[in-house]
C-alpha cells in the first residue's frame, strides 16, 4: 500500500512551498515585528548619542517599541502553540536543524527577556514609564520598585549584552531564510 496516499497534508504544501508554510497569522505577527525590532534597535544603540532636549522622547519610543514586541512575541508564542508552524524539511541535515532550531529558541527568549529587562532598568533606575517616557507617550505605567542603583546597573548590562547578541542572532536568521 502506497504510504504517501495516507498521509496527512502538510500545513502550506503547494508548488512553492513543497515543505509547507507558516500560517497567515504566524506571517503577520513576523512582519509586525520585524519593524518594530528595527526601531527598539536603532534607538537603543543610538540613546547615548542624543542630545538632552530629546534623549527623553527617545526613550519613551524605545520603551514603548520594547513593550509592544514584549506583547506580540506573548501572542505570538501563543498562536504558535495553538497552530503549529511546518517541521523543518526532512532533507536538512541534523546539525542544520539543530543551528535552525537554536536561532528560532534564542530570538523567542530574546523577544520576551529584552524588553522585561529594560522595564526593569527603567525601574530600578528609578524612571519608571511614566511622564516624559510613558507608553506610547500618554500611558503612564506603575512603578513597581523603589529605585537601586545597584540592580539597575546589573540589569544594564544584562539588557545591552542581550541587545548585541541580537544582531547576530537576527543575522542568522535571515542567512537561513535566504538559503533556503
Amino acid at each position: 500500500m502506497d504510504q504517501t496516499a495516507t498521509a496527512a497534508p502538510i500545513r502550506g504544501q503547494d508548488t512553492l512551498h513543497p515543505d509547507g508554510q507558516y500560517s497567515a497569522v504566524a506571517k503577520v505577527f513576523h512582519w509586525v515585528t520585524v519593524p518594530l525590532m528595527g526601531l527598539a534597535l536603532a534607538t537603543g544603540l543610538t540613546i547615548r548619542f542624543i542630545g538632552e532636549e530629546a534623549k527623553m522622547a527617545f526613550y519613551a519610543l524605545h520603551e514603548s517599541m520594547g513593550l509592544i514586541i514584549l506583547a506580540l512575541a506573548l501572542a505570538r508564542l501563543g498562536w504558535r502553540l495553538a497552530s503549529p508552524p511546518p517541521g523543518l524539511p526532512g532533507h536538512l541535515p541534523p546539525a542544520m536543524r539543530r543551528v535552525a532550531g537554536g536561532v528560532h529558541h534564542g530570538l523567542y527568549a530574546a523577544l520576551v527577556a529584552q524588553p522585561l529587562l529594560g522595564f526593569f532598568t527603567t525601574n530600578a533606575y528609578g524612571f519608571p514609564q511614566q511622564g516624559a517616557t510613558a507608553f506610547l507617550g500618554f500611558i503612564d505605567l506603575p512603578k513597581f520598585m523603589a529605585a537601586n542603583e545597584t540592580l539597575a546597573l546589573v540589569l544594564h548590562w544584562m539588557h545591552s549584552l542581550l541587545g548585541w547578541a541580537l544582531l547576530p542572532l537576527i543575522g542568522a536568521h535571515v542567512a537561513g531564510a535566504i538559503y533556503h
